[in-house]
């Protein structure tokens, strides 16, 4: 039997549609997209219907469009060449890098922009935490393991670059991508390191060694 709609409820329907067309620009939102972005949202208990709908459909069309960019311009475009700073071939990953960063930048912004409006700082964070499966707490960790008495203006520092590959990265497809993003942003702190006296290599030797002793302790027991 067909299902009547009475005229509320398909007043309500055309209006969410033209909504949500007006704000995805003729982007036709996957399945994955929309679940995922309603899987993260859920973490932020909001209690504002109209806000969650629309942080939702926000995230929704930034994945849906970084899905289509990356599927439309694979690495094949990108022409052989070298990485001007190691000299190294450019591998696949690396062709990939270069094709899915000359995404419009206005596909950022909206995204960055819409998670603003409706969200808090601390909120906005969230998302992108999710985005980079919270990269930036998980490899902080690691800095404070291997710089034990790492400084304040040191922590601070770093914190600020993997915040800021985290922005960066949330426009890639997949983790591979994502994980090189956080790569130039930890050489960065690295490199900040040794200016600061330090030797990056040495402490990141003694914390293996460290590391490979516990496990052996730990083999012994």
């Amino acid at each position: 039997m067909r299902k009547i709609l009475n005229p509320l409820t398909l007043f309500i329907l055309l209006l969410t549609t033209v909504n949500v067309f007006s704000q995805t620009k003729d982007v036709v939102v996957s399945e994955e997209a929309l679940n995922k972005s309603k899987e993260w949202v859920s973490a932020l208990n909001l209690n504002d219907a109209t806000k969650k709908s629309a942080v939702e459909n926000i995230i929704a069309v930034h994945l849906t469009t970084i899905r289509d960019w990356h599927n439309s311009h694979p690495s094949s475009t990108v022409p052989d060449g070298i990485n001007p700073v190691t000299g190294n071939k450019l591998s696949d990953l690396d062709k990939q890098i270069i094709a899915d960063s000359a995404i419009p930048t206005t596909v950022h912004q909206a995204l960055m922009d819409g998670l603003k409006k409706n969200l808090s700082p601390e909120q906005v964070e969230v998302i992108l935490d999710k985005y980079t499966i919270g990269k930036v707490d998980f490899t902080m960790k690691g800095y404070k393991a291997i710089v034990p008495d790492l400084t304040a203006d040191e922590e601070a520092k770093i914190l600020a670059f993997l915040k800021q590959a985290r922005e960066q990265a949330v426009d890639y497809k997949n983790m591979k991508q994502i994980s090189a993003i956080f790569e130039i942003y930890k050489t960065k702190s690295e490199q900040m390191l040794n200016n600061n006296g330090r030797s990056w290599r040495a402490l990141y030797s003694a914390y293996t060694k460290k590391i490979k002793e516990e496990k052996a302790n730990k083999v012994k027991q």
